[in-house]
């Protein structure tokens, strides 16, 4: 039986594993779909504190990695299917079949953003126009024009944000009145960089001949004209999904599935020995320094659960 596992190799799990490696808790880290997590599919990173002049976010990724295993953090693949968490033991089910059993998991599995599926999307995600985080990417935008996809409090943020960088901000919404609170809405309506396209809808990310983006076909669903808007970023602020549901029978979740930490307590939940951390867990900030330090709360929690039940 493992002393602990942990789930996801993003920033959070790949911090826990550094942590509890250095505890000399030999925590096995298990990949699942996505090893490094999101991180892995931006360009680059330039608000990870230590790297002035900024670090792709593979690299910052395979460096989190090495330094896990460096200590003694071991890896394997599996992607967890279902649980069953006592005090003493936890089993963890694979797809494949296969069990796992630990006294203590940390999961940080992460969140995936949820996507349009357009022609277009895919192709240019991540570095060649299509993003879904402003904070890390607005700065690439200088003086740019930009689309932000949305009509909630999350949308209307990224497109304040972006203000701070872009020329001009269109804001697209697929009704006629915006789903974010009165104050936020009535920030974006007033503010002169940001033009807001009603009833409107994205059917297509264009690329230029350099293989950057270099537009997006869009849609009146009221009159159902269409036109192409001149734009080099598509910001995605529809939500995201939490990658929770194995554990959802075992954990408490909220209503949009993130884990519902116990009170007083960012990282433990209601099953002694069972600790989460990262954006599975956080749906307010979803930075990578701020996943890493949830992931460092949880190493240091299983190992003083560990140390209290041995």
């Amino acid at each position: 039986m493992e002393n602990v596992i942990i789930l996801g190799t993003g920033c959070a799990g790949l911090t826990a594993a550094i942590y509890a490696a250095r505890a000399n808790l030999e925590p096995l880290v298990l990949e699942g779909s996505q090893p490094g997590g999101q991180l892995t599919t931006t360009s680059e990173v330039e608000n990870f504190p230590g790297w002035p002049e900024g670090i792709d976010g593979f690299t910052l990724m395979d460096k989190l990695r090495q330094q896990a295993t460096r200590f003694g953090a071991r890896t394997d693949y599996a992607r967890i299917s279902s649980v069953h968490f006592c005090e003493d033991k936890k089993v963890l089910t694979a797809e494949d079949g296969k069990t796992f059993e630990a006294k203590s998991v940390i999961i940080a599995t992460g969140a995936s953003p949820r996507l349009l599926d357009i022609p277009g999307e895919k192709e240019m995600f991540g570095g060649k126009g299509v993003t879904t985080c402003a904070t890390c990417d607005g700065a690439f935008y200088r003086d740019m024009e930009v689309i932000v996809v949305g009509g909630g409090d999350s949308a209307c943020e990224e497109a304040l944000f972006l203000t701070h960088f872009c020329s001009k901000i269109h804001l697209l919404h697929r009704r006629d009145e915006l789903r974010a609170s009165s104050i936020m809405g009535d920030r974006v309506k007033a503010h002169e960089k940001i033009q807001i396209h009603w009833d409107t809808i994205p059917l297509e990310v264009l690329a230029g001949e350099d293989g950057l983006m270099r537009g997006a076909r869009i849609k009146n669903v009221k009159s159902g004209e269409e036109s192409e808007l001149a734009a080099k970023g598509f910001f995605l602020a529809i939500g995201h999904i939490p990658n929770t549901e194995p554990f959802a029978k075992e954990l408490d979740t909220d209503h949009n599935g993130y884990f519902i930490p116990c009170a007083g307590s960012q990282v433990r939940t209601k099953v002694p020995g069972v600790f989460v951390a990262g954006d599975c867990a956080d749906h307010v900030f979803r930075q990578a320094i701020t996943a890493a330090g949830m992931g460092c709360q949880a190493a240091m929690e299983a190992e003083r659960w560990l140390a209290e039940h041995e």
